[in-house]
């Protein structure tokens, strides 16, 4: 027989924050990318979202393959669009000091799967994605 030791799982501490747990912020393209650059990068970097910026290197959202795909599918669709068309709701943002909790909250009620974390001028730091 073989025993088999229980570990307590970790308590969640109320104080963590996002800079704790976040990815790297990955590929990082400009807003006035086209759909199809935007989704050949991901295709090349092997990822599922990127993080996009303005032309001054400040963050101005995320947007995820399926996102681009869907737009790229609709009947709207032409060459012109860009990244910043797309944005809307995207432009969220969490700052390395939020809690765990209080970033999952507001993802969950957003319903987005992802943030990215900017530091004070705006600069991405990494991406916060929900777990589950």
């Amino acid at each position: 027989m073989t025993l088999v030791q229980m570990q307590p799982r970790p308590k969640s501490n109320a104080h963590a924050t996002v800079t704790e747990v976040m990815e790297a912020a990955g590929p990082r393209v400009c807003d006035d990318m086209s759909v199809e650059v935007a989704l050949s990068v991901m295709a090349a970097a092997r990822t599922g979202r990127l993080v996009v910026c303005d032309q001054d290197g400040q963050c101005t959202g995320l947007v995820t393959r399926a996102e681009l795909a869907a737009v790229r599918d609709g009947s709207a669709y032409t060459d012109r669009v860009r990244l910043r068309d797309l944005l809307g709701d995207h432009r969220l943002f969490t700052s390395p000091v939020t809690t765990l909790a209080e970033a999952e909250d507001a993802m969950r009620i957003r319903q987005l799967g992802a943030l990215p974390v900017v530091d004070g001028q705006g600069c991405a730091l990494g991406v916060f994605a929900l777990s589950g």
